[in-house]
């Protein structure tokens, strides 16, 4: 353990600000509607049904984590992210050195890893809008590998290992925590936070792993909701382009993309912080 830096003191003010903005946030009287019909409709549907459909749905996002881990692309960001730290520190070799470096040397890291997948995110809703039948139906399987790949290369930017079983479920609940809708995310904030402080050095989570709920699946409709947007809007073209369908499928991807990795380079901040103090 060592002494807080004049700029850890800087970096863990501007989360407690950041903390502050978002538990301030008490979202629109449309918002609180539409969360009052998702909860009343979910009243009619009985408790067994729930939780198999919420089982089966973070299986599917454990898999998703799996299959990115596997890839060829992911190894090689890996080992390009340990390069890009021998250059701050020659001694260093694995993620687990990367404790050896400043907060702003891993920000900058963790900034290259957001912008990437921010850009990526831009790219896909464009896609998207286009209105192809491929890309259309994919839009949300893409979009949540994309930001769950973002979320494990802002760990990995922070020397966190999302292989390590333990990592690799807290990097989901990041991830469900950073897509709850905006008004949630400052409870999200703090049970992440809690159960960090109860966390011992485990190699598994010891905690509550479920990753969805009735309040997560807001955001999931929203998507859906983006989805039939661009299917409206996808037929107005301009120059044989739909250009307002790109722009609302890029748009709300890209902001989403923001909210995610903004959300989740503050977490590994704060454990950064946490382990070194």
């Amino acid at each position: 353990m060592m002494a807080w830096t004049a700029r850890d003191v800087v970096v863990h003010n501007q989360i407690k600000e950041w903390r502050a903005e978002i538990g301030n946030y008490g979202g629109h009287d449309v918002a609180h509607t539409f969360s009052r019909w998702l909860d009343s409709s979910f009243l009619a549907i009985p408790e067994q049904v729930k939780e198999e459909f919420f089982s089966r749905l973070d299986i599917s996002l454990f898999h998703l984590h799996n299959v990115i881990q596997d890839t060829h692309l992911h190894r090689d960001a890996r080992e390009r992210l340990i390069t890009t730290a021998k250059t701050f520190e020659e001694s260093i070799a694995t993620l687990q050195d990367f404790h050896q470096l400043r907060i702003d040397q891993l920000h900058y890291m963790a900034l290259q890893q957001s912008g990437r997948h921010k850009l990526y995110s831009f790219v896909q809703g464009g896609i998207a809008g286009t209105g192809g039948l491929l890309a259309f139906s994919t839009d949300f399987l893409a979009m949540a590998l994309l930001n769950i790949r973002a979320i494990q290369f802002i760990a990995a930017a922070y020397g966190r290992d999302v292989q390590m079983p333990y990592e690799m479920t807290l990097s989901l609940k990041v991830f469900h925590a950073a897509t709850m809708p905006p008004r949630f995310q400052a409870k999200a904030w703090d049970d992440l936070v809690q159960a960090l402080d109860r966390q011992e050095l485990n190699y598994f989570y010891s905690g509550d792993d479920r990753l969805t709920d009735e309040k997560w699946l807001e955001e999931l409709i929203k998507q859906l909701m983006k989805s039939y947007a661009i299917s409206i809007f996808r037929k107005k073209k301009v120059s044989d382009l739909p250009i307002l369908s790109m722009a609302i499928g890029a748009g709300v991807n890209y902001l989403l993309t923001r909210r995610v990795t903004e959300f989740a380079e503050r977490f590994y901040q704060y454990r950064y912080l946490l382990d070194k103090q």
